[in-house]
């Protein structure tokens, strides 16, 4: 009896602490709500100018690392492929819906070594600012080979410098 107490005090502890941590992504989903639908994939995208492997770490408020945008999927971290291609860019994410951003929302493109609790050597990740709607927003993607990311960078630089820039409403 005296190691039941002890114990059953400690499960309880820890499904609080889950109960709280689901209250506060509901209240984030409903904070969020504003964000609109994502683009649509395109049906046959045709042939990526580049990609690679690796993990979509998140997609956050554009300049604020912590705030992860939680609706449509895009604060889940998962395995993923990114593929850039003349019209856009494609997250191909298993276990989340595919994210596609078309070259006229994208804004610019960094390395960065974090963001939203995945932090790494520096400028290890790539972080792509686009327009969506309203928002703007970073989306990072840390390549499974360090090599892939300089190939990626320098892709990613070229597409955004020669698309249309995209009006501020027109983002979708």
């Amino acid at each position: 009896m005296e190691k039941i107490l002890p114990g059953l005090a400690m499960l309880a502890i820890i499904a609080v602490v889950f109960v709280l941590l689901a209250i506060g992504w509901r209240s984030r989903l409903r904070r969020q709500s504003d964000v609109d639908q994502l683009p649509a994939v395109p049906a046959e995208p045709g042939e990526p100018i580049a990609g690679a492997e690796g993990q979509y770490v998140a997609t956050t408020t554009a300049g604020d690392w912590l705030d992860r945008i939680a609706v449509h999927g895009l604060g889940i971290r998962t395995t993923s492929t990114l593929e850039v291609y003349p019209h856009g860019v494609l997250f191909d994410r298993s276990g989340a819906p595919a994210l596609y951003i078309p070259a006229a929302s994208l804004a610019g493109v960094r390395q960065d070594s974090g963001m939203a609790g995945k932090f790494v050597e520096k400028d290890g990740l790539l972080v792509l600012s686009w327009v969506h709607g309203s928002h703007e927003l970073d989306s990072g993607f840390r390549t499974r080979r360090a090599a892939d990311k300089d190939r990626l960078f320098e892709t990613l630089q070229e597409l955004i410098s020669s698309a249309p820039a995209a009006d501020a409403n027109s983002g979708k």
